[in-house]
């Protein structure tokens, strides 16, 4: 993988010529990669998703799809893997965001799908949950949706109002919770009696 001080374009063609060459036979296999840590490279993500290399935007949506796919959580900290080299990169906030909800009604159940800002649609449910945290400075509540391998992408806000909207009350251990459900599970933002402040 290219290392700082190599030049943006050609530092790309090289991180994303490693892919390439290891996933040629469908996704990686990220999971049973665990190679040599060779450093940081100047990558990072933005809170709004926006990928950046050497403090430039990196315009190729294709690009980004494709380190995306190589991309692993250990902790706190996120690394893009190739079956030889791992390099640290800077994430501010959560590494995707979910751009688009999709409501699936069935028979029994309604579905809530989501599409990331690198495209990948995620079924919510027992193994993609939704969870809220909080924003410190405004009190607002902060959505996100697991992708995959302990990575998740925080829902832009025109989709938190599509939840909102979808949203329920009931009853959790004694407590009115106002919160929403998908595939069976039920997801609680916040106590009902705070419902004006959800969405801040």
């Amino acid at each position: 993988m290219a290392k700082e001080g190599q030049s943006g374009k050609n530092g790309l063609d090289v991180i994303a010529g490693a892919v390439k060459t290891a996933s040629r036979r469908g996704p990686p296999p990220v999971d049973l990669w665990d190679p040599a840590y060779c450093g940081e490279i100047d990558m990072r993500i933005a809170a709004d998703g926006t990928w950046f290399y050497q403090g430039t935007p990196i315009g190729r949506h294709a690009l980004v799809k494709l380190f995306a796919s190589i991309l692993k959580r250990e902790g706190e900290k996120y690394f893009l893997v190739t079956p030889v080299e791992k390099c640290g990169i800077v994430v501010d906030d959560a590494p995707f965001t979910a751009v688009e909800l999709r409501v699936e009604d069935g028979a029994t159940v309604r579905q809530l799908c989501f599409r990331t800002n690198v495209d990948d649609w995620v079924a919510c449910g027992a193994d993609h949950p939704l969870r809220f945290e909080t924003e410190a400075a405004t009190g607002g509540l902060k959505p996100y949706v697991h992708v995959r391998r302990d990575l998740w992408a925080k829902v832009a806000r025109t989709v938190f109002y599509d939840l909102v909207d979808l949203g329920e009350t009931r009853e959790i251990a004694g407590a009115l919770m106002f919160g929403v459900a998908s595939a069976g599970q039920f997801y609680a933002m916040a106590p009902a009696t705070s419902l004006e402040d959800i969405a801040q």
